[in-house]
């Protein structure tokens, strides 16, 4: 007899990307759709379609793009809400609706002012309206883990009565721990009529720290869907981290005896995907796809495992797709073999995209004396995810020092030909985007700014970071080079160029306010 099979839920386009700046353009959520699909979760959902029509596109763009898995989208127990989320969804080979309303006494008074009577019949009239629509529903009870627990199972009560087909019991504000939560998954198995008949989900946030051994404590009293998302991205600490729930379920099959259908060796290509397109690194000590997951600097630690790597590893790097293999090609190496490495590497290139990642190749040849893996990871990463650019860098220069003023030459190609600004800053880096300011007609004022080292060495590749606001809006780029002015010209000319992309493909007003969903 196998296994019992646990739904990965996958939000990291909804609710990871409501955290601060984790949002996506349409041909990033796309990418990471994709990658999704590609990791082999059984639900994405990929937006709130009622918030903008920016959503509204990306959640129907999902829905078309992405065949194999349920795509859902979020929306309130509202009429209009709710119409709006399957014009987004109906296209989908397996389209869900997930409605939702705060059940919590604190949430009922002070953000809905409604009664839990009055709540109960927008339950019953919202799960009936999208069981009009489409079989497949999901119903959520936000700020669930602060919910009265008798009326959480009239709330359920009512949601299956009306067809709901999955039931979610959020730990919205992450306040529950796993005793507790497992207690209230059985209390709800053994009072809410008809719930052997539908899936019941959790969805759990990580403000104390425990949303995965929250999740899995849940899973163990009878869920049957973890709702998560790659990275652990999300409002405030996060969402139970994807590759966390699913390794500690595939690694400790003794204790939790479950099986999940993610392709376990695409974790780490997933995860380095989510930070390419965000700019936000994942801590080095993270579990799973963290740059030390499986880094050993102890002495007594290194001599087990050069005796037998079970001594200090619960599970290989491979096991994820972590290889670290060093690829030894040089500036003489052809397309073919760069290509084949990049397939291996889980990036498949066409012609074109081929032709443009040796072009970058070659240059970084001639800068460096070993070409890494991660190297190649940061080209492909830059070129698949690249928007249309109203301005190429074409050279930078700067120069500093403590007896004098900062100053930047930059030129930059764009529709009208190459043009040439020179600006002066505190340092270097702030008069390369003194100068791009002056060429593209923007105006930035930056408010992160990291570096990292892509691979070691003196002549290590730097990926540059940004998030930069304009007029308000808050917009990330990135950038690698050998040279970290260049690397940062890069990173800033990336979120120039996406706000201009932005506006100018700016569609209709939204389709009235909608506020963020928390669940």
């Amino acid at each position: 007899m196998g296994s019992e099979r646990i739904a990965i839920f996958d939000t990291t386009l909804r609710d990871g990307e409501q955290s601060p700046g984790c949002s996506m353009n349409l041909d990033e959520k796309l990418l990471m759709a994709r990658q999704l699909e590609a990791l082999g979760v059984d639900v994405i959902e990929a937006g709130f379609p009622v918030a903008s029509e920016d959503d509204f596109a990306a959640v129907q763009a999902v829905a078309r793009e992405c065949r194999k898995p349920v795509i859902a989208a979020l929306c309130r127990a509202l009429p209009r809400d709710i119409e709006r989320a399957w014009q987004a969804v109906s296209g989908a080979a397996r389209p869900r609706i997930h409605t939702f309303l705060a059940t919590s006494d604190i949430h009922l008074e002070f953000k809905l002012q409604k009664t839990r009577e009055e709540a109960l019949v927008m339950i019953r009239e919202g799960v009936r309206t999208a069981k009009s629509f489409t079989p497949d529903v999901e119903f959520s009870a936000e700020d669930a883990t602060r919910s009265d627990w008798d009326f959480l199972v009239a709330v359920f009560t009512v949601a299956i009565e009306e067809g709901a087909t999955v039931l979610n019991v959020p730990d919205t504000v992450g306040y529950t721990v796993p005793d507790e939560y497992g207690r209230l998954i059985r209390y709800l198995k053994d009072k809410v009529p008809g719930i052997d008949g539908v899936t019941i989900s959790v969805h759990c946030h990580n403000d104390l720290g425990l949303a995965v051994a929250n999740s899995l404590a849940a899973v163990a009293a009878g869920a049957r869907q973890v709702e998560c998302t790659v990275n652990g991205i999300g409002e405030r600490a996060g969402n139970a981290a994807l590759e966390e729930v699913v390794m500690a379920l595939s690694v400790r099959r003794d204790a939790l005896p479950f099986e999940t259908g993610i392709h376990k060796e695409v974790i780490t290509r997933a995860s380095q995907t989510l930070a390419n397109i965000t700019g936000v690194e994942v801590q080095p000590n993270k579990a799973i796809v963290g740059r030390n997951a499986f880094a050993h600097e102890s002495g007594i630690h290194q001599h087990g495992m050069l005796s037998h790597r079970s001594t200090y590893e619960i599970m290989t790097p491979e096991s994820v797709g972590a290889n670290r293999t060093s690829l030894v090609l040089g500036k003489h190496s052809g397309r073919h073999a760069l290509g084949k490495r990049f397939e291996e590497l889980g990036y498949p290139l066409d012609k074109p995209a081929l032709e443009k990642a040796y072009k970058l190749f070659t240059k970084l040849s001639d800068q460096k004396k070993e070409i890494f893996d991660e190297d190649l990871l940061a080209i492909v990463r830059d070129g698949l995810t690249q928007i249309p650019e109203a301005f190429k860098l074409r050279s930078v220069q700067a120069t500093a020092g403590t007896a004098m003023f900062a100053t930047a030459l930059v030129t930059l190609g764009g529709e009208a030909g190459e043009a040439t600004e020179t600006a002066m800053g505190d340092g270097p880096v702030n008069a390369v985007f003194a100068a791009v300011d002056k060429l593209t007609g923007l105006k930035g004022r930056l408010v992160d700014f990291r570096v990292h080292s892509i691979t070691g060495g003196a002549d290590a590749v730097g990926e540059v970071f940004v998030q930069v606001e304009f007029g308000g809006v808050i917009q990330g780029g990135k950038g690698a080079s050998t040279d970290i002015v260049e690397a940062s010209a890069r990173a800033y000319l990336n979120a120039s160029n996406k706000v201009l992309f932005a506006r100018r493909s700016a569609e209709a007003p939204a389709a009235g306010p909608a506020p963020a969903a928390t669940r």
